[in-house]
């Protein structure tokens, strides 16, 4: 599995702990641990087509919204559609909204419509 630290934030986890995102390939999802191993956050994709993904769902406990958990999850999913050279169909309402306010060339170029 690979991860991804970021920087810690004063939202984060557990309290100067950075957020780490974990991809599971196998499960097609990114996740981020939280309060342990007992819960955490995720989001989920699926391949659509031979190089494309669908960005499907990002869910964040209600005890943890709020934090940017999920602009981690975003973040590393789009990363990943890039640094695959892969093209994105984005059904997740937060990762459109992700995209609105980060409109970076190297994410756009590779949304579909």
């Amino acid at each position: 599995m690979a991860q991804s630290p970021a920087a810690a934030s004063p939202g984060a986890p557990e309290q100067g702990c950075p957020i780490r995102v974990e991809h599971d390939r196998r499960r097609r999802q990114f996740t981020v641990r939280l309060n342990g191993c007992h819960d955490r956050a995720v989001l989920l994709y699926e391949y659509v087509g031979k190089r494309i993904v669908d960005l499907q769902h990002t869910e964040v406990p209600d005890a943890y919204r709020g934090r940017g958990i999920a602009k981690h999850l975003a973040k590393a999913a789009l990363d990943f559609v890039v640094e695959e050279d892969l093209r994105a169909h984005v059904t997740c309402w937060y990762i459109q909204k992700f995209v609105k306010e980060n409109p970076l060339p190297q994410y756009l170029e590779r949304l579909q419509p």
